[in-house]
């Protein structure tokens, strides 16, 4: 440990030693994670290269379709054997755990850092985002280096078990990004005491993620999981029946499902109309939309017809804050007030320095930048 960086190999063997009592494993990896720490040690971030093998070249002029690029990409990528497995997950258990220790000494919380888009997470050699203290950026991004290599070495699950879905009319690129995205879901929860593979672990993630996303993509509107298997024991039912039209008892009585489960699977079952489809085939025909509009109305959008308004969007954003963090967004940008403060009127107001009222700003903002506040307020930006 007297150097700045601490090497992957060092660090296995010290936690392989912890490892010995898995139960202990956890409370003896954060007092290493404190020593680390007060000697200002850094973790070794292992180039990708080093696990992948040569990727394959093809002539200027030759056309590969993108999925046998991937293929071909995914299969340079080195899967890893029991033992290398269960040291990155180690190594990713005490990357986790420093981030937290860290998060605590800077009175953070892991909520705070999603959102927060920085490049040394694609680039070790960029600087920090400045959102974010220096210390917690390197943590939050030694975790974010070995999450990424578990889930690189196991991409070819993905592959294996796509092919179960390729009947569907579903874009097979769509079910492997949704694939991928679940295997960091599994990282987070493999727990290598259990002495299982990740494989075995990844592939109930893998399946979920795939049936998830052709449930919800086959419907206009989001349909629940459980309703749609319901429609299934539905269908069955009348065919059975031999009646489309059989009521909710009939059915529920031949299906054996409650009878307000088989009222909101077929009212949920519903399909949608485009307010454009005509009511006959003549040119004349009126559309939905003519039957829908208001006489009388200048156009046919009023502002009340809005789900969500400007102020309600951010008021719901503000609630995420904590109560210091509230006023001092509000004073400094002068939200449900007369007028925009300074830092310096701020400061004076909670009784604390002005470093201390950028600090709380700068992390207010973080927690607000978050995918779904935008996707609010952006129809009020254009």
């Amino acid at each position: 440990m007297a150097g700045r960086i601490l090497t992957q190999d060092t660090l296995d063997g010290y936690l392989g030693r912890l490892a010995v009592d898995g139960d202990r494993f956890a409370e003896r990896a954060a007092a290493l994670a404190r020593r680390l720490d007060m000697g200002g040690v850094d973790l070794e971030m292992r180039d990708p290269s080093e696990w992948r093998r040569a990727s394959p070249t093809y002539g200027a002029r030759t056309r590969i379709p993108l999925h046998q690029q991937f293929r071909a990409e995914v299969d340079t990528i080195e899967p890893l054997d029991r033992e290398a497995e269960a040291r990155l997950a180690r190594r990713i258990e005490f990357a986790r755990i420093r981030l937290q220790e860290c998060l605590q000494r800077f009175e953070m919380t892991q909520e705070e850092l999603v959102g927060i888009g920085c490049a040394k997470l694609t680039n070790a050699e960029e600087p920090c985002c400045g959102k974010l203290p220096d210390e917690v950026c390197r943590r939050w991004v030694e975790l974010h280096a070995l999450r990424t290599e578990m889930v690189e070495r196991n991409l070819y699950l993905v592959l294996i078990n796509v092919e179960r879905y390729t009947h569907t009319t579903v874009s097979p690129f769509d079910l492997i990004q949704e694939g991928a995205a679940s295997l960091f879901r599994a990282v987070d929860g493999f727990d290598w005491r259990r002495g299982l593979l990740f494989r075995t672990y990844a592939v109930h993630w893998l399946n979920q993620a795939f049936r998830s996303y052709l449930y919800n993509s086959s419907h206009t509107v989001r349909v629940p999981v459980y309703l749609q298997k319901a429609m299934k024991h539905i269908h069955d039912a009348r065919n059975r029946l031999g009646d489309d039209k059989a009521s909710a008892g009939e059915i529920a009585g031949e299906a054996d499902l409650a009878e307000h489960l088989v009222a909101a699977a077929i009212a949920a079952s519903r399909a949608s109309q485009s307010m454009d489809t005509a009511f006959d085939d003549g040119d004349e025909g009126s559309r939905l939309r003519d039957v829908l509009e208001s006489p009388g109305e200048d156009g046919s959008y009023r502002p009340e017809f809005e789900d969500v308004s400007l102020e309600s969007s951010v008021e719901g954003a503000l609630d995420r804050l904590s109560e210091r963090e509230r006023l001092v967004v509000r004073k400094r940008f002068g939200i449900g007030v007369p007028r925009e403060h300074t830092l310096a009127e701020v400061a004076r107001e909670l009784g604390v320095s002005l470093e201390r009222v950028r600090q709380i700003q700068v992390r207010a903002l973080g927690k607000l930048n978050n995918p779904a506040f935008r996707r609010q307020i952006d129809p009020f930006l254009n």
